[in-house]
C-alpha cells in the first residue's frame, strides 16, 4: 500500500469520525505530525548483490510466536471511535494477515471477544496510580490469552478516577478494592500520578501473569540494558507516537543505540512513523525484530473496518517484500547482518 493510499485512508477517516477524536489521534508533543516518518525517509539503504537464493522470506517469530510478516499492530486507544467493533475488528484483520495485535489498557472491548478473533495478542499496560489494579488487569489479560505484557514507561502513570471501572476488570474484585479506598487514597488517585515505574515492575508483572514482559518506550541504550538485566524479554523503542516530549530523539536514531546495547540478548522492536515497506525494511536492517504500525491502522479501521485494516497490513507486507528483493536480501536477519541501512547525522536547525 503506497504512501498516497495511506494518506487517502487518513482523509477518509477524518471525514467519518468526529474532529475531536481525529485531533486526539493525530496529536504530537510538538505539533509535527510526521516527524518520525520523515526521519525514516532519511535512513539510507545500501543494497547488496550477487547473493543468489530464492525470493525474500517475511515470516518470523516474536517471543516465540510465529507471524507471517514482521508488521505488527500497535496498541491504540479510541478504536471503538474508529469502528463500533474496535479491537475485535482489528483482531480479525490481524488474524487474516498472519500478524500480531497489541491491545491497549484503555480498550473498550472485552478481552474474551478480542481473543475470539484468533490473532495472537500482547497486552499493553501502564503502571496505574492505584498500583494493585495494574496487576489485576494484567492477570485478567493473561487469563484471556495474552502472550506477553507491554509495560509502557514513556508516559507518566495513568490516573484512574475511583468511580471508573474499565470493561476488562474482573467482576467484583476491582470494584470491591475501589469501594474500600480511603478518602486519602481516592485523593491520590484522582489528584496526581504516582512516580514513574521502576525496574521492579518488570518482575512484578512477570510474577503476576507468568508472561514475558516487553518494556515499551525505551530510547536509550543504558535504559534498555537495565531493563533486560531486570528480566525484560524485549524492549520496544517508542516515543508514544511522537507524544512523549518535544525535541526528544527520534526512533530511528534511538533504535541503533538500543540494538547495540541489548540486541544480542533480547528482542528489540520499534514503532513510530512506519508508513511504507521501505520504512519497515530500514527498521529491520537497523536491528529491529519487528515493527509496530499505529496511526495508519487506526485510519484504515475508521475508513474500511476489518477489511481496510487487512488490506493495509497485506499491502505493507507486499511493499516490504519488494523492498527486500530490490535490496538483494532474503530475510530480516540478513538485512541486519549486512548492515543494509545507516542513519545519517541529523542536521542542526538553522539558527538564523
Amino acid at each position: 500500500m503506497s504512501r498516497a493510499e495511506i494518506e487517502m485512508l487518513r482523509r477518509r477517516a477524518a471525514r467519518r469520525i468526529p474532529s475531536h477524536v481525529v485531533d486526539y489521534v493525530a496529536a504530537t508533543a510538538d505539533g509535527v505530525a510526521e516527524a518520525e516518518a520523515g526521519r525514516w525517509d532519511a535512513v539510507e539503504l545500501r543494497p547488496t548483490a550477487l547473493r543468489g537464493g530464492a525470493g525474500p522470506t517475511l515470516a518470523t517469530t516474536v517471543l516465540g510466536t510465529s507471524v507471517d510478516h514482521p508488521l505488527l499492530v500497535a496498541p491504540m486507544a479510541q478504536q471503538v471511535a474508529a469502528h463500533p467493533d474496535g479491537e475485535a475488528a482489528t483482531g480479525r484483520a490481524v488474524a487474516s494477515s498472519g500478524s500480531l495485535l497489541g491491545v491497549s489498557t484503555n480498550t473498550a472491548i472485552p478481552f474474551a471477544r478480542i481473543a475470539e478473533q484468533g490473532a495472537p495478542w500482547w497486552f499493553q499496560t501502564y503502571v496505574l496510580a492505584e498500583r494493585e489494579l495494574t496487576y489485576v488487569l494484567a492477570e485478567r489479560a493473561a487469563s484471556a490469552g495474552a502472550s506477553a505484557i507491554l509495560l509502557t514507561v514513556e508516559l507518566t502513570a495513568l490516573r484512574v478516577p475511583a468511580h471508573v471501572e474499565p470493561v476488562n476488570w474482573p467482576e467484583g474484585r476491582a470494584r470491591a478494592r475501589l469501594a474500600n479506598l480511603t478518602a486519602d487514597e481516592r485523593a491520590r488517585i484522582e489528584g496526581r500520578p504516582t512516580t514513574a515505574p521502576g525496574l521492579d515492575e518488570i518482575a512484578r508483572l512477570r510474577e503476576a501473569t507468568g508472561l514475558p514482559v516487553v518494556v515499551k518506550g525505551v530510547l536509550r541504550g543504558d535504559d534498555a540494558r537495565r531493563a533486560v538485566d531486570a528480566g525484560a524479554a524485549g524492549v520496544l523503542v517508542s516515543t508514544h507516537g511522537h507524544r512523549r516530549m518535544a525535541g526528544s530523539v527520534l526512533v530511528p536514531d534511538a533504535l541503533c543505540e538500543v540494538v547495540d546495547a541489548v540486541g544480542a540478548d533480547a528482542e528489540v522492536y520499534v514503532d513510530g512513523g512506519i508508513r511504507d515497506g521501505r520504512h519497515a525494511l530500514a527498521a529491520l536492517a537497523l536491528g529491529a525484530r519487528a515493527v509496530f504500525v499505529g496511526r495508519p491502522v487506526w485510519w484504515a479501521l475508521a475508513a474500511g473496518g476489518a477489511e481496510g485494516v487487512g488490506a493495509l497490513l497485506d499491502g505493507l507486507a507486499e511493499e516490504l517484500r519488494t523492498a527486500m528483493a530490490q535490496s538483494g536480501v532474503s530475510s530480516a536477519d540478513e538485512a541486519h547482518a549486512l548492515r543494509l541501512a545507516r542513519v545519517p547525522r541529523r542536521q542542526a536547525p538553522d539558527s538564523r
